[in-house]
């Protein structure tokens, strides 16, 4: 049974919805008293944060839709306006319902009196970031929801200058703007101004963008890059950017080439999911590539695969930021003296160490590259979670195109050399020590459970975590050095171990994060921090469990 008052809320949110389809659905559950769907699409208006929004496809507040990605538009040029911006750039990717909303978003920042640039048809979000910089404009929208399933979408806010104090300089939204613009969008109950004036851009950004990241790697040497995008956006910008510097183009895979948003061949587009880039892998094998180069949807992200030892295997996300970093600092001497490295806290601590070796400037942040963005002077930033910004002079976020003709530079110029990754890989072990890195994600059925567990350790903190003593403990919401207050517990242990545990942000899940630090790479120092991290494991799940 529909309550009068669901039934109420339900037909104001009808009478302003902009899309008769969604309006649509809505009446007929009215209608067929499918009151569990109502619930559902009715469960509050869906959560806007340093992530914009994002969620899954549908009518009412709590989905992606026209509706609800109007009235975040108006709550967006609200904020904007009070600070007297007025300019903005629009993207959008190739998922269900990413065109549509891109033009909504138009209509409505016309409305608001904006001057309104839309790029010309689904391009990484990495080319949005760059247009925002590029043109000089205020804001930039990207309609993307990543590497999130087929049924989601999502909205992500980028802001071009100093604003509030902060030098965003073309970088995602942090706190408090997050929360300004939400208030912003809470108060947008009434009929919005849609405006019909905006500019549809042709590809000169696009052929900048382009220019630019090619410039970062001219071919000297020969490789054979086999790409895949995922289903996603990227194919036609990684080829552009590969032919502008000179490199073959990279041999695609097939089946992944073309945009479509029902990701018909993974079951979850993100090339870090097992399985994601096994039909990369076959073509590698088939036709004897140097290395596996995959973007997620958006193509802001850049994994690898490589042949290790004549089996090929995928670099964790610490593996190849250790890569790019120890390559960049020492191909190019003296280069990065006045810039800085950086990575988040929940990274591996390799990135320091090569920082120091190079005398570099170096700093941790927070997880998510909205943090990295604003360290000033950045050369290289990276988080694990397989997020890299080798040109943050062109892009100031991650960008997977880049890292994707870095890594395909690095594989070239080191078999010309007569050797691989893996054994540059190795160099760095032997230089830096083995970092063993691992991430643990415990699903629970309360998301409050996760608080009272970590205040409860708060309260009373462990000596030891399975046999191994706690020499060191950082309570993150008390940071001891320039890190915002986040919440999250960090422990170093006896044995080079670090062990950082923090809530997710999204999901009713919490992380841990392990790293191991050995001697060497040798296969008995491998074993050691296999032994170490196959005994936390169950220890850190029973925190939760």
């Amino acid at each position: 049974m529909i309550s009068a008052e669901l039934r109420q809320e339900v037909e104001d949110w009808i009478a302003l919805d902009p899309d008769p389809k969604t309006a649509a659905q809505l009446r007929s559950w009215l209608e067929t008293e499918g009151h569990q769907e109502l619930k559902a699409a009715f469960a509050g208006f869906l959560q806007f944060g340093t992530a914009g929004l994002r969620g899954p496809i549908g009518p009412g507040p709590s989905r992606m839709n026209r509706a609800v990605v109007s009235r975040a538009a108006a709550g967006i040029a609200a904020y904007m306006s009070e600070r007297g911006l007025s300019t903005v750039v629009i993207g959008r990717d190739a998922r269900h319902g990413s065109e549509d909303f891109t033009f909504e978003s138009a209509a409505i920042f016309s409305g608001a009196g904006m001057k309104v640039f839309v790029l010309p048809r689904p391009l990484p979000t990495p080319v949005l970031a760059y247009a925002v910089r590029d043109l000089q404009v205020d804001c930039g929208i990207m309609v993307t929801a990543s590497h999130n399933p087929p049924q989601d979408n999502g909205y992500k806010v980028y802001l071009g200058g100093v604003v509030d104090g902060i030098n965003y300089n073309a970088s995602q939204i942090v706190s408090p703007a997050d929360q300004q613009i939400s208030a912003h969008i809470e108060r947008q109950n009434h009929q919005l101004k849609r405006g019909t004036e905006w500019t549809v851009l042709n590809d000169d950004v696009l052929d900048r963008y382009v220019a630019r990241t090619a410039s970062i790697a001219p071919t000297i040497y020969e490789v054979k890059a086999v790409y895949t995008a995922m289903h996603g956006v990227g194919t036609e910008t990684v080829e552009k950017v590969f032919a502008k510097a000179g490199y073959a183009n990279p041999i695609l895979v097939t089946a992944q080439t073309s945009p479509d948003p029902d990701f018909p061949t993974v079951a979850f587009p993100n090339p870090e999911e097992p399985g994601a880039i096994d039909l990369s892998l076959e073509v590698a094998r088939a036709n004897e590539g140097d290395v596996v180069i995959a973007n997620d949807p958006d193509a802001d992200r850049c994994a690898a695969a490589i042949s290790d030892h004549g089996k090929w295997r995928m670099l964790t996300g610490d593996e190849l930021g250790s890569l790019f970093g120890e390559y960049l600092a020492s191909s190019a001497p003296g280069k990065y003296r006045d810039r800085a490295f950086g990575n988040s806290i929940v990274s591996s601590s390799i990135l320091s160490k090569i920082a120091a070796k190079h005398g570099i400037e170096f700093h941790e942040t927070l997880t998510g590259f909205k943090w990295l963005a604003k360290i000033e002077n950045l050369g290289f930033g990276y988080e694990e979670a397989i997020g890299y910004s080798v040109d943050p002079q062109t892009v100031n976020d991650k960008d997977g195109v880049s890292a994707a003709i870095m890594l395909a530079r690095i594989a070239g110029e080191l078999k010309a050399k007569g050797s691989s990754i893996s054994e540059y890989l190795n160099h760095i072990n032997d230089t830096y020590g083995f970092h063993k890195t691992v991430q643990i994600s415990i699903r629970v059925d309360d998301l409050s459970s996760i608080g009272r567990v970590l205040d409860g350790i708060r309260a009373s903190q462990p000596t030891e975590i399975a046999g191994l003593k706690v020499e060191r403990f950082d309570d993150l919401l008390k940071p001891s050095g320039t890190l915002p207050p986040t919440d999250g517990l960090r422990f170093y242990l006896e044995k080079s171990v670090r062990v950082i545990i923090r809530p997710s942000g999204t999901e009713p899940k919490v992380k841990c994060y392990i790293e191991v630090v050995c001697a060497d790479g040798s296969a008995e120092q491998r074993s050691i921090a296999d032994v170490i991290v196959a005994q936390l494991t169950p220890a850190l799940k029973g925190f939760f469990l």
